[in-house]
């Protein structure tokens, strides 16, 4: 509870928070004192001078000036007001030609000012205006910056440091030349700008704009489709079309503040490549059909295939009810547990290392928390580029004073920032991490205590890192030890201590042992089970998390309940009234493979596209051209439904009602904003219209909200959510009963496995399943862009997007490119042991020496022709984080 303090403000008594300014006193009780470089979001600076007061006689500006007990607070003297308005008028010289009457209207609030002190527009002649005619900057495709009608309030530059921390921007040029930019003369675009357009969400002025902007009719509050992260954003709608997008402020997973996909890329929903009926092939060709011809050939198709030669392939990017009815689709339709989702390419290993070491598979702590760790160790992952908003938290950790590690085999954007830096070698992270951990152990700088409490087996482990000597762990990671001495000793003495990590640590051959390795090192410090610490895989679309909660997995149902163990079973036969199977199914891998090589004869592929997305994507195109009956749907004609023989056109989010849950656990609303294009429908219906068309029952629900009552039903992490507890925030699980207030961070008292502690695991290193030799000299590993997302059928249809990254780039170290006479811009072939491509070098120290590096979201180019498929053998994950290749110019 905040302590309070007693004010006078224009002669009225008032308690305030002894920790607030002079002006946000006053506006905590509706006084209003004229402001224009204060936000709430940034620190006080005070270089508009609109906010001055008298404090107890004395001018002072009010945003800056701390209350003080019993002090008297004039906000209205003729000394205040003489000083104020003088302040507005040289204000208004600068802006808009020294005019009160300015195009921004209400929007402006220097304008609002204006008339708020009384300006009289006479007196303005007075002043000389500035004799300088700066043109208009457009480079950027999202927003445009107008240096004419700028009065340098600063906020852009605050911004873009104190809350992005980029500092892309800054005040250029000196005295009447003091202008807004990166550089002199260098335009927006040629910063290291990010396009996020927070500052220009804040400008006061409308200096800075959104590019043709339209005014929306209405407002629709709903969670982001993109990464995640799950921000809340309000859509905005101006007829049937969406228009504009900005960031929920009361939403807690990010506080209003949005990356640059998440407030422009929403476009994509009202692409005239929308699917808008359903699509039959007929003499090879996908030709426009009715639903109930499309429902009737698919429903006979998949009564043919039951059992073990159908399969299912369910997204993350459907909601929690959609992956809830395709898995009960699977397995009370269908008659088997085939189905699987894109989380097997990303953090199945996430899954099936956690839940053997903590009991859950899930990120620990909540995104906010990580903002207030004390140490953030970020290993493989790029979080600034594939986790914005998480992004920021880590950068608000860094202002506070927090220690930042950061292991990547690229030196991505956060390097920059890091206390230490570790450039390790693709693939050897087990070495690196049981090194780290051999030098805590060694220094005592473990927590017996926690360890004694609630861990088991850690002899075992420590008996195991006697393996990990100083030679053996330089030699795997080609790192120097003292560096990874420097970052145990880091780690381990800044609790609370969060680690962060994405698919540079899963998407290995030994995934598992990776995710292992960081649960070890959070036991071994006893950084789990607290504020601020843990364990934090960041997953990397809108509801990974709620498709893998959901049971869209072949061995667990909803709530990771075991298909094998017969009380289970037992429970889902009752409550969906027919018979199951207990033997867990194909993987997503498996699924194309048991095209080819198994009993696989129809596939439902739901929001995927494994022709880009698949290591080995030659192999995933031949399986969908071979399968006897292949069902694809989607709101695009993607490359993968090319190869379809009924195309079934799907609704966006932003077309219906459901629930996403976000990386940090956190279950919230997705709301129709717009009727579906077309004749398109949600996918709960097209799934549910099927099965009824089979003749099955148990899909006759009237909403999403109807879908999530028999979730809740069945998943007792999920007992207590109704879409009525999360209409205006979200909740995160576990969160087992109606009373329950929802989980902020796991493990605080025991661990969900049997004893109910956490179990330490020694570990082998495993080298990748490839190596560079003489032929393929090279090391491929792959990234994702800022600018789009997974295979970037969405992303594409944003014109913005696409000029801000509109190719694949072959990334290659200097030292590589002179030996291969290989310049930036040239275009250059990639080759491995399964196939080619072809795109642009990209010549830059960010990849190492040895190493290349390349995105999957251009079908032009098809990364995942080249990458490799041999897999982790508990997750099921393909290494698409390393492959041998060779580069030669095109």
């Amino acid at each position: 509870m905040s302590q309070k303090i007693e004010v006078s403000i224009d002669g009225s008594t008032v308690m305030v928070d002894a920790s607030a300014t002079v002006l946000e006193a006053a506006l905590e009780h509706d006084l209003f004192i004229p402001h224009l470089c204060h936000h709430p979001d940034l620190e006080p600076a005070g270089v508009c001078r609109l906010c001055l007061v008298e404090v107890d006689g004395c001018l002072v500006t009010a945003c800056n000036t701390p209350v003080t007990g019993g002090a008297e607070i004039r906000t209205d003297t003729e000394a205040v007001k003489e000083t104020r308005l003088g302040a507005v008028e040289l204000l208004l010289v600068n802006h808009h030609h020294g005019t009160v009457d300015c195009e921004e209207g209400d929007a402006c609030e220097l304008n609002r000012i204006a008339r708020f002190v009384g300006v009289d527009e006479t007196r303005l002649d007075r002043y000389r205006p500035p004799d300088r005619s700066l043109p208009v900057d457009t480079s950027n495709p999202f927003f445009a910056f107008d240096p004419s009608i700028c009065v340098l309030c600063g906020i852009c530059v605050r911004t873009c440091d104190e809350i992005v921390g980029v500092a892309a921007i800054d005040f250029v040029q000196r005295g009447f030349d003091t202008t807004i930019g990166s550089a002199p003369g260098q335009q927006w675009i040629d910063s290291d700008c990010v396009s996020c357009g927070e500052c220009v969400a804040r400008c006061p002025t409308g200096a800075l704009s959104f590019t043709g902007f339209e005014t929306p009719e209405r407002e629709v509050t709903t969670t982001c489709t993109y990464c995640g992260c799950g921000c809340g954003i309000h859509l905005g709608v101006a007829g049937d079309r969406l228009v504009s997008a900005r960031g929920q402020r009361e939403n807690p997973s990010n506080e209003g503040r949005l990356c640059v996909k998440g407030r422009f890329g929403f476009t994509f929903v009202n692409s005239p490549d929308r699917l808008t009926t359903p699509l039959i092939r007929r003499n090879g060709t996908l030709e426009e059909a009715t639903w109930d011809e499309a429902l009737d050939l698919v429903a006979e198709k998949f009564s043919a295939s039951r059992g073990d030669a159908f399969a299912a392939i369910a997204s993350a990017k459907l909601t929690n009810e959609e992956n809830y009815l395709i898995q009960k689709f699977s397995r009370a339709v269908m008659g088997t547990n085939n189905v699987d989702h894109c989380a097997r390419l990303c953090h199945s290993p996430s899954v099936a290392g956690l839940v053997q070491s903590f009991g859950s598979g899930a990120m620990t702590s909540s995104s906010k928390d990580i903002g207030d760790a004390r140490c953030i160790f970020a290993i493989g992952t790029n979080t600034t580029a594939a986790h914005p908003i998480i992004g920021l938290q880590v950068m608000r950790s860094i202002r506070a004073g927090g220690k930042l590690i950061v292991v990547n085999p690229r030196e991505i954007e956060l390097a920059r920032y890091a206390d230490l830096y570790i450039q390790n070698r693709a693939g050897s992270d087990v070495a690196l991490l049981m090194g780290m951990m051999r030098v805590i152990v060694d220094e005592g700088l473990h927590d017996p205590e926690f360890i004694e409490a609630r861990c088991e087996n850690f002899e075992a482990f420590r008996d195991s890192l006697g393996q990990y000597d100083e030679a053996t762990v330089e030699e795997k990671t080609g790192v120097p030890f003292a560096q990874i001495a420097e970052a145990a000793r880091m780690y381990a003495q800044n609790s609370p201590a969060a680690i962060l990590y994405a698919m540079g640590i899963t998407q290995h051959t030994h995934g598992t042992d990776n995710v292992l390795a960081t649960s070890n090192l959070a036991l071994l410090t006893g950084n789990v089970g607290l504020p601020s610490g843990g364990l934090n895989p960041l997953r990397g679309q809108s509801n990974v998390q709620g498709a893998c909660d959901m049971g869209a997995l072949p061995n667990v149902y909803p709530g990771y309940q075991n298909v094998a163990i017969p009380e289970v079973k037992a429970k889902f036969e009752q409550a969906w009234g027919v018979e199951l199977d207990d033997v867990p199914g194909l993987t997503h891998l498996e699924i194309l493979r048991g095209v080819t090589a198994g009993p696989i004869r129809a596939i439902y592929l739901v929001g995927e596209n494994p022709a880009l997305s698949e290591a080995d994507a030659t192999h995933a195109r031949e399986a969908m051209e071979k399968v006897d009956f292949l069902v694809v749907q989607d709101i695009f004609l993607t490359e993968s439904a090319e190869y379809a023989d009924v195309v079934l056109p799907a609704a966006s989010f932003a077309e219906k009602d459901g629930t996403f849950t976000n990386t940090e656990r956190r279950v919230q609303r997705v709301r129709k904003a717009i009727p579906p294009v077309g004749d398109s429908r949600d996918d709960a219906w097209i799934t549910c219209a099927i099965a009824r068309r089979m003749g099955e029952e148990g899909f006759d629900f009237e909403s999403a909200e109807e879908v999530m009552e028999e979730i809740a039903s069945l998943t007792p992490s999920y007992g207590g959510i109704t879409h009525d507890r999360i209409e205006q925030v979200g909740l995160q699980w576990p969160c087992p009963e109606a009373s329950h207030p929802g989980t902020r961070y796991l493990h605080a008292e025991t661990f969900p496995r049997p004893g109910g502690r956490g179990r330490f695991f020694p570990l082998k290193y495993r080298p990748p399943d490839e190596e560079p030799d003489a032929e393929y000299p090279l090391v491929l590993t792959t990234e994702r862009s800022l600018y789009h997302y997974h295979t970037a059928t969405m992303t594409r249809r944003v014109p913005g997007l696409e000029t801000l990254r509109s190719e694949e780039l072959v990334e290659i170290h200097p030292r590589d490119a002179v030996a291969l006479a290989i310049a930036s811009g040239d275009r250059v072939r990639v080759t491995s042991r399964r196939g080619e491509v072809e795109a642009h070098a990209l010549v830059t120290e960010v990849s190492p020496p040895g190493t290349i590096c390349m995105t999957f979201h251009f079908h032009e180019a098809p990364t995942n022709v080249l990458t490799n498929a041999a897999y982790d053998p508990v997750a099921k994950i393909p290494e698409t984080k390393v492959c041998a290749v060779r580069v030669e110019r095109a």
